[in-house]
């Protein structure tokens, strides 16, 4: 075992094993994680026993990069509005959040079709991954997932004693219901849908994945996340949330950090049953972790299409340009329908991040499936220019 090895598992036991460090601490992990591998010229931050491992970036300064292609941000956001109503909102600073926040929760439920007492919010559905893996797989159990897929709910699952039973994607990128669907037994605590899936950008049919998801959650809680379901072709018309309102045990979390454009406001939410969310809640600040300008910025975007239309079209546009590059290119890539696109590259991925860093561009480069894939998240049209003129030099 080497050094590196060796020392990341120190410092993760030391930071991760217990239930009141890891409820603070799974941001900061991942951050010192990498910190470490990049120290150690570890090829990946994570040595994984699944397909799927992620190449360490180089050390550099992220500000001064060209183009930040690397963690699936919305390049038009904040809303305006929702810019200023933040602004307007700091003068109140002093004030907790309370009434506006009911508020927030009465305007989502009457969107999603259910109660305020089916709505948990939480500072970014980051935070709700998380805190769902610690109250889970306290008492171990296994969590079944594709693979690859989002890691934060799995990473957290393992560090608090869990199992992750992961199955291949299909060759169309579906999940491959079936295959999960037969691993469900007594150890299961519980599935792990991330659709449209990350980091692949693929959704799995709606139609069949809601007859999967009302058949396993009479046998273990279903976990859907959809931080990307606005940016599908069809939207949120492809949610399993309407699940939730038949009184099925099925959780969704969404986000404002994506289509909304407010990553740094972190503020997201999930939809579950009632009795779920009070497990939950037991280990979370929940609404306390949000900031009165968070909270009004997101009222407001809720309020207003118009940017979210704009936005879409938008990240549209420039991932079919996107496309029709690396088509030319001769580079394939699986089918996406969010703000991202990942696609194989015929070289050690983490000497192509390093070329990629020196002409500054930011994007994030995997291993699975015995390839090597970049994932470039959708910028402005002249940031993926920038990226393509880039790319043409390295490959």
């Amino acid at each position: 075992m080497s050094s590196s090895q060796i020392s990341r598992r120190n410092w993760l036991k030391r930071g991760s094993l217990t239930m009141a460090g890891l409820a603070f601490m799974p941001s900061e992990i991942w951050a010192k994680s990498v910190e470490i591998a990049q120290q150690n010229n570890s090829t990946y931050i994570f040595n994984t026993s699944s397909t799927f491992n992620e190449f360490t970036p180089p050390i550099t300064d992220e500000t001064k990069l060209k183009a930040r292609l690397l963690a699936n941000e919305n390049p038009y956001g904040p809303p305006p509005l929702a810019a200023k109503a933040f602004q307007d909102e700091v003068f109140t600073g002093n004030r907790y959040g309370w009434e506006t926040l009911k508020t927030l929760i009465e305007m989502i439920a009457k969107k999603e079709g259910v109660t305020p007492e089916n709505i948990l919010m939480a500072p970014g559905s980051s935070d709700i991954l998380e805190k769902v893996a610690m109250v889970f797989f306290q008492k171990g159990g296994d969590v079944i997932s594709a693979d690859p897929s989002y890691m934060s709910l799995i990473n957290v699952s393992k560090s608090v004693g869990g199992q992750w039973k992961s199955y291949k994607l299909l060759k169309d990128s579906q999940h491959d219901l079936k295959s999960m669907e037969a691993a469900i037994d007594v150890d299961t605590k519980l599935v792990y849908i991330c659709n449209p899936n990350n980091p692949t950008g693929s959704i799995t049919n709606a139609k069949d994945l809601k007859a999967f998801c009302s058949r396993a959650s009479e046998k273990v809680p279903v976990f859907v996340d959809e931080a990307y379901i606005d940016l599908s072709d069809n939207g949120l018309t492809d949610s399993m949330v309407d699940l939730v309102a038949q009184g099925k045990d099925v959780m969704v979390a969404r986000t404002f950090s994506k289509i909304h454009g407010m990553a740094g406001l972190r503020i997201g939410y999930l939809v579950a049953q009632p009795e779920t969310l009070e497990r939950i809640n037991a280990i979370t600040r929940g609404g306390m972790g949000i900031t009165g300008p968070s909270i009004m910025a997101a009222t407001t975007s809720l309020q207003g299409k118009e940017f979210l239309d704009m936005s879409k079209t938008k990240i549209a546009e420039a991932r079919q340009y996107t496309k029709a590059f690396l088509d030319k290119k001769g580079l394939p890539y699986l089918p996406s329908q969010t703000n991202f696109i990942i696609f194989e590259i015929p070289t050690d991925g983490k000497a192509f991040l390093k070329e990629m860093y020196s002409k500054g561009i930011g994007v994030k480069a995997f291993n699975f499936w015995d390839k090597n894939w970049c994932r470039v998240s959708i910028g402005t049209m002249d940031e993926m220019k920038l990226f393509t003129e880039a790319l043409d030099q390295v490959i």
